[in-house]
């Protein structure tokens, strides 16, 4: 059985919500007969399972050059799971209830993520289906195509719908090439109103950048945004735990750089009155992990 199309090594990332669990099992089984690699992420509610594979594969689509990691998610309509999976960048679930579902996502839009249906899947179709996600590679033809190769002027188009993909929900409403057009003029900062101690300027929208200050001592807690962002420290300094990645601690200054990936649960205590400079891949959101109490007391002994 041919993994993919490229002979890097393949990786399979599963996770399941109750409805789908049992057919998820199906299916780790049965990859894991095929001696291919699977992270099984267990049972969760459907959008949080859906949210874990999603950040899961749109990391690993930047980080993991010499793997192949492609997703299986179940729920009990195999929808919900690929919606929330489809919120991060990179990410292109679908759901297949059929082998020719699976085969037309592969070729037409190298689905790397396959959603299916605990509920009106039987454990047989969704192996073939699985085995149909496994070995098509993208652009091949298709019960879409009638199985023959596609004509020219689809093959052209196939070939630039990647990089068009990859940048849906990244343009802005303007059009100008003109900077001086684009200056952000007399934005006032604004309270991070769950971020006590923190103020905010957005000097762009969508991508977004913006200038944030905290005070000295503020603290925020563990959160998450569904984009990756840069930060460059203007003033001050403050010191940023990566929860994402067992911890992992940093300590900026003045001039110092970082990137967090999309997903990431990090929290920071600001040393000093701090600024900063930050850039999102795309609109500002925040999802809070935990609340500032709990995140006092995980400090107390911390810095």
């Amino acid at each position: 059985m041919s993994q993919n199309s490229d002979h890097r090594r393949l990786k399979i990332v599963a996770g399941a919500d109750p409805f789908g669990c049992v057919l998820k099992d199906t299916l780790v089984s049965h990859l894991k007969s095929l001696n291919i690699d699977v992270e099984d992420l267990g049972t969760d509610d459907y959008y949080t399972i859906g949210e874990k594979i999603g950040q899961t594969i749109s990391t690993a689509s930047t980080t993991s050059p010499e793997t192949e990691i492609r997703g299986l998610v179940a729920c009990g309509t195999g929808s919900g799971v690929s919606i929330f999976a489809n919120k991060f960048p990179g990410v292109y679930a679908v759901t297949c209830l059929t082998p020719s579902d699976a085969v037309n996502a592969r070729s037409i839009n190298n689905c790397n993520v396959i959603a299916v249906s605990g509920m009106s899947t039987s454990p047989d179709t969704a192996i073939e289906t699985l085995n149909s996600f496994l070995n098509t590679p993208f652009k091949s033809p298709c019960p879409a195509s009638k199985s023959e190769p596609w004509p020219e002027e689809i093959q052209s188009f196939l070939d630039d719908s990647l990089s068009k993909m990859s940048k849906i929900g990244t343009k802005t409403n303007s059009t100008s090439t003109c900077s001086i057009c684009s200056l952000a003029n007399n934005r006032e900062f604004r309270p991070v109103e769950i971020m006590p101690g923190g103020s905010m300027k957005i000097v762009r929208d969508n991508p977004t950048s913006a200038i944030v200050r905290f005070a000295k001592g503020s603290i925020e807690p563990g959160h998450h945004h569904r984009f990756g962002h840069d930060v460059v420290v203007m003033k001050g300094r403050k010191i940023v735990w990566n929860l994402s990645k067992n911890g992992e601690r940093v300590e900026l200054g003045v001039g110092d750089y970082l990137y967090t990936p999309g997903g990431d649960v990090h929290r920071v205590k600001y040393l000093e009155d701090t600024e900063f400079f930050i850039r999102w891949d795309g609109g500002w959101d925040i999802q809070l992990d935990e609340d500032l109490a709990t995140a006092n007391a995980k400090l107390d002994n911390e810095v």
